[in-house]
């Protein structure tokens, strides 16, 4: 937080409103221990038994410290920084998606009569990464990065852009591998519509369980039976090229209308 909070705001966070969320709450904290000012007006906000409790735990954590071994700092400040647009938890996903999309290569030129298995599976090849990039299970350090003042659907777009660039050249790459070669953009537009539908639903459900869902869905709707039958879905023709990036569109526009559904715990 670059600005002073408003009185308002600590009064509301001294008095504990749940109506604060989770990163604005975090935000005032990370602002509160360098401004001795603002430090002075939640003082003032705070009951007598309030400042009671706070000076006991002061004690018992300054008693803890002195205690304990001194922390190292060289990388306190730089983890975070460096989580905000990318989770090492993120490759092994990348690493899973390339064998996936090898393997359906492979399965391509080995069950010729098929549609192209990698152009099925394009839509769904970001959303593993986008789970795991917006997932405190996948995060140690999600407590730290959340509680910046960038946290949110920001933070999220960094990492999904990160998950991006790493998937979209592996996807591009063996779909020209595979037998007979895959109109570029229906490669690409479901694999963007397929990311803003997992972002939008994720400010309802979660980011993670949006993921799933998709994949689930997709995968009962549109791939097994287009295995079954052996013939390319309508979605996956030149002709729905248009519809696809309208759709990329609302998805992506809807999702920024959301922006704030993104700094709850929930989301995650």
């Amino acid at each position: 937080m670059t600005v002073h909070p408003t009185l308002n705001e600590i009064d509301r966070y001294a008095d504990g409103d749940a109506g604060l969320d989770e990163a604005t709450v975090w935000s005032i904290e990370v602002h509160l221990e360098s401004c001795a000012d603002c430090r002075a007006r939640l003082a003032g906000s705070t009951t007598a038994e309030s400042r009671a409790l706070i000076a006991e735990v002061a004690a018992a954590v300054d008693s803890a410290i002195a205690a304990g071994p001194t922390p190292r700092s060289r990388t306190l400040f730089r983890t975070p920084v460096r989580q905000r647009w990318f989770v090492a938890a993120l490759l092994p996903w990348v690493a899973m998606t390339a064998g996936v999309l090898g393997t359906a290569t492979l399965l391509s030129y080995s069950l010729s009569e098929l549609p192209s298995i990698v152009l099925l599976l394009a839509p769904l090849a970001p959303l593993p990464g986008v789970a795991a990039a917006w997932s405190r299970r996948g995060d140690p350090a999600w407590e730290l990065v959340i509680g910046t003042p960038s946290a949110g659907l920001t933070m999220l777009l960094r990492r999904t852009a990160a998950v991006l660039v790493l998937v979209i050249p592996v996807l591009a790459a063996f779909a020209a591998l595979g037998p007979g070669r895959a109109n570029p953009a229906l490669l690409l537009l479901p694999c963007l519509a397929f990311t803003a539908a997992t972002l939008l639903l994720g400010s309802l459900v979660g980011v993670r369980r949006a993921a799933i869902g998709l994949m689930a869905a997709w995968a009962a709707a549109v791939v097994a039976p287009s295995l079954a039958t052996a013939e390319l879905p309508v979605l996956l023709r030149p002709t729905a090229t248009g519809g696809w990036a309208i759709v990329t569109a609302v998805l992506a526009a809807l999702t920024v209308l959301r922006a704030n559904s993104f700094r709850r715990l929930t989301s995650f």
